[in-house]
């Protein structure tokens, strides 16, 4: 089978940025602000960092974590960032996906779905249409303070494998609490198109080489010891 895209979240500067696709990440996450969670920059550094892929790894795809559910505040904010994604954190109303659609037709649409139930497979089923990727976390937007990403907790992976064949053949990203020591399981059981991950692969808040290491060698070895779905 072919390996996923993994997508190294919580990148902080040009540095990691480097760092993370030497390694052989294919996707990048750029965390703005959030309610919670770890890893956040400013507008002004997401767009260095963004610009910076686009000179030197212009293949890579650069996500724009955001908080906005309004169409009009999301495309200011990507006018500002120019990444080549939007990662909409929070449930975005239908009608405003496509405002925003229609306000960025160049960047790609990614909306998360907390999986804290079975409601999340009808919520990934109608949103499904509207974007061009989801991309399934642990968080809790219902939490007094929202918890958006970030948490390093793992959900129940039989839900996101019933999203999968849901929405399939819509690219589907996989997050929450993903490590060298769990991840064969996660693909054997989801089958997802990416994986997402942060703070496994850190060490005392950096990127950590050893770590990213240690992460895509089990990728590798989980992909050539499965057997085709």
């Amino acid at each position: 089978m072919k390996a996923p895209a993994v997508k190294v979240c919580c990148i902080a500067s040009p540095a990691e940025a480097e760092l993370a696709i030497g390694a052989g990440a294919a996707v990048l996450g750029l965390v703005t602000h959030m309610p919670s969670g770890p890893g956040v920059i400013s507008d002004e550094a997401a767009a260095g960092i963004a610009a910076h892929m686009r000179r030197v790894a212009p293949a890579v795809e650069t996500f724009l974590l955001t908080s906005l559910t309004h169409a009009d505040a999301i495309a200011e904010q990507h006018a500002r960032c120019g990444t080549t994604a939007l990662q909409l954190v929070d449930r975005v109303p239908h009608a405003e996906l496509r405002r925003l659609r229609r306000a960025c037709p160049g960047a790609k649409l990614v909306q998360v779905i907390h999986v804290l139930g079975d409601h999340a497979v009808d919520e990934a089923r109608a949103a499904a249409p509207l974007v061009d990727a989801l991309l399934l976390d642990s968080g809790n937007p219902h939490a007094p303070v929202k918890e958006l990403g970030g948490t390093g907790r793992r959900h129940d992976w039989a839900t996101s494998r019933r999203i999968r064949d849901a929405v399939w053949p819509l690219p589907l990203f996989l997050a929450g609490g993903l490590n060298a020591g769990n991840v064969a399981e996660a693909i054997a059981t989801v089958q997802p198109h990416g994986l997402d991950l942060c703070s496994s692969v850190r060490r005392d808040g950096a990127l950590d080489a050893a770590r990213l290491a240690d992460f895509f060698a089990a990728v590798g070895s989980a992909v050539v010891h499965r057997a085709p779905a």
